[in-house]
């Protein structure tokens, strides 16, 4: 077996990147505490088209060194707002018709595999923060909620995990 070089790879130059079209999927990250966290989602995000990253609170913004360890230059291809408060850019999503889906484990929450997107919608996915989750101010506007299932003794997954998962599901329903 012949592991795979960067040239056969045949990724494209940050600049095709850019031009390249993106799902109409962003993800906010609400008030997320490790900037190790953000990094790993921006690498996520670049690997499967993400339109951008919404940021807020508390959530680290590049140029961050933490942000870059893991993002290895994501953070320069993966477009980004910064807003100081969740509520505030969940809004201000939701004016731009964006369908809003908390990733939670809440009373009605849809599981993963059954989340239904429609052809076009313009989709945020909230990730909340390492311990509290999504905060209930911003649970309380939106639409949707998405859980992961799990079977294991532990309540929940490390957040740029979870959104390794949510974004590669979000990513096939799109290519359906």
């Amino acid at each position: 077996m012949h592991k795979l070089s960067m040239e056969e790879l045949g990724r494209p130059s940050l600049e095709q990147y850019k031009n390249t079209p993106k799902l109409p999927v962003v993800v906010v990250l609400d008030n997320v505490r490790s900037a190790l966290n953000v990094g790993s989602v921006f690498r996520t995000c670049d690997a499967f088209k993400i339109s951008q990253i919404i940021l807020c609170g508390i959530t680290a913004t590049p140029p961050n060194n933490e942000i870059r360890k893991t993002a290895i230059g994501a953070e320069q291809s993966v477009d980004y707002r910064y807003f100081k408060s969740t509520v505030q850019a969940v809004e201000t999503l939701k004016s731009e018709g964006y369908k809003i889906i908390a990733v939670e484990q809440a009373e009605e929450s849809v599981s993963l595999q059954d989340l239904k997107i429609e052809n076009g919608q313009k989709t945020a996915l909230v990730l909340g923060n390492e311990v509290k989750g999504v905060d209930d101010s911003v649970m309380t506007l939106c639409q949707q909620c998405v859980e992961i299932p799990q079977f294991g003794t532990k309540h929940s997954l490390n957040v740029s995990v979870s959104a390794g998962i949510v974004i590669w599901e979000v990513f096939n329903k799109y290519q359906k």
